[in-house]
């Protein structure tokens, strides 16, 4: 199979997979399952033989032309396909959860065919090869994540939805100034074509500062960046897979990624340096960790909480970005993977919680351990791997954030760091003791809030695997960093490829 058949195929799969969900009717529950699986299975098995393939030095290249000078390019390259992994694997597990925690529920063709479109862009985004490309891929997922946010219908769900939009089209738009004032100033930039804007002279470094800050804006409205983060902590009315969808999987990573992409493969981290911008990235990032955890510790629901700590545990990847040196970047990259693991496993525990316990709040969950020990154990795995404990993935993370920091010649950074482990620490630690060490309620006297009994197991099989898997994922990419393909060599592998000669 040619690079071009493989990029199309993994792209339309997931395309064809929405078509073909949107025209089945609402009953046909058993084929629209196998669709989901059939083509998230599809998928992952695509990205992962691009990464073999690319291990191995084969390229995967397609391109159209659009217009004159400017062109529809699909590319896979380490970075992108990074992405494009920890999409596809996450998507996997949530297609599986999804099916569970949608059961009963109405609307389930609309849900499950915007929920294909979304992982449709989220590949595009991944393996866009320009800027054009990124952005088309860009906005095809916000308009197919608001029906999901928006599902349930409710007044607020519509609202939230409504913020949403507002937020993330003026995002996009802000977003398209940019790189059409980019691209009228350079042509049409390649990812990896980075000595184009780096040929210019000193008279056009002012403009080029200028399109960095209206880019970086455009990506933080999705990657969360304070003030910019205000849609996300709204979007939590959506059902608990939309959650881990917007958290883990596309729309916070999508922007933090775009960040990514701007920096090392339109700018580059030399030409960053050279301009004054990573210093200010670096600032942005500690103040959206230390709000994001300030408010995490403020929230007494247990989504909200979790949504306030996904606005700081982001921000890790855009410091780890501005950090100039290989060691920052290894950082970000890693992160970009990490954090999506223990997220994911966070709100699909929270969405257990909820459909077997009708827990919502933090105070309701005493004794929830007991009741549901697996629920509980994934749980615990990705709260201590916020806070930064080994040997759960997140303690890699953080230890090269620090010795990224003075690398790079910013100590107060670790002061930061560490002002976030403990605020961590703080908001998760508490939820925590309740899970194991407060009794639950008796059986008649303050019982759980909505008790139901899903399945044979604490709860549906169906939302119970997911959980437990990503959270031994989580623990897998700690312990086996070292082993080949694994998120941390995957990223040192791209580092020395910025940073090498």
């Amino acid at each position: 199979m040619s690079g071009a058949l493989i990029l199309l195929t993994t792209l339309g799969s997931s395309l064809l997979a929405a078509v073909m969900i949107f025209l089945l009717p609402e009953r046909a529950f058993r084929a629209r399952t196998g669709l989901n699986l059939g083509a998230a299975l599809i998928k992952l098995g695509l990205v992962a033989w691009m990464v073999w393939g690319l291990s191995r030095g084969r390229e995967y290249a397609v391109e159209f032309p659009v217009l004159e000078g400017l062109a529809f390019v699909l590319r896979a390259d380490p970075l992108g396909i990074m992405f494009a992994g920890l999409s596809s694997l996450l998507w996997l597990f949530t297609t599986v959860y999804a099916i569970g925690y949608l059961e009963d529920s109405p609307n389930r063709k609309r849900f499950f065919g915007f929920f294909s479109l979304c992982v449709a862009s989220t590949l595009g985004i991944s393996l866009a090869g320009n800027l054009f490309t990124f952005l088309v891929f860009y906005e095809l997922l916000t308009l197919s994540t608001y029906p999901l946010v928006a599902h349930r219908g409710t007044a607020k769900a519509l609202a939230a939805g409504k913020v949403y939009l507002r937020f993330t089209l003026t995002a996009g738009l802000v977003l398209m100034i940019g790189m059409v004032a980019l691209h009228a100033l350079a042509g049409d930039i390649r990812f990896g074509q980075r000595e184009i804007l780096a040929e210019f002279g000193p008279e056009r470094r002012p403009l080029l500062v200028g399109l960095f800050w209206v880019l970086i804006a455009g990506f933080g409205v999705k990657a969360a960046l304070v003030p910019l983060h205000g849609w996300l902590p709204r979007a939590m009315v959506a059902p608990a897979p939309v959650s881990a969808l917007l958290h883990a999987v596309a729309v916070v990573k999508a922007g933090a990624f775009g960040i990514v992409r701007l920096v090392y493969d339109v700018y580059g981290i030399e030409l960053s340096d050279a301009l004054g911008l990573l210093n200010g990235l670096v600032v942005v990032a500690s103040v959206t960790i230390l709000f994001g955890s300030l408010r995490a510790l403020a929230q007494q629901e247990l989504k909200p909480r979790l949504a306030y700590s996904t606005v700081s545990q982001v921000s890790y990847i855009v410091l780890g970005i501005g950090l100039f040196g290989p060691l920052g970047t290894i950082a970000a990259l890693s992160h970009l993977l990490h954090q999506g693991l223990m997220k994911i496993t966070l709100f699909f525990c929270a969405g257990n919680y909820a459909e077997e316990l009708g827990i919502h709040r933090i105070d309701e969950l005493d004794g929830a351990g007991r009741r549901m020990p697996l629920t509980s154990l994934a749980f615990t795995v990705g709260a201590l791997g916020m806070i930064g404990l080994p040997p759960v993935v997140g303690f890699l993370s953080k230890w090269y954030l620090g010795t990224g920091a003075i690398q790079a010649g910013l100590p107060w950074v670790i002061a930061v760091l560490v002002a976030s482990s403990l605020l961590n620490a703080a908001y998760f630690l508490p939820i925590l003791a309740r899970l194991w060490f407060r009794p639950g309620p008796d059986h008649g006297v303050g019982a759980w809030p909505e008790e139901r009994r899903l399945g044979r197991l604490e709860t549906h099989a169906w939302l119970l695997v997911p959980a437990v898997v990503t959270a031994l994922f989580s623990l897998m990419a700690g312990v086996l960093a070292g082993m080949p393909f694994s998120p941390l060599e995957w990223a040192t592998g791209v580092a020395n490829a910025e940073y090498l000669p």
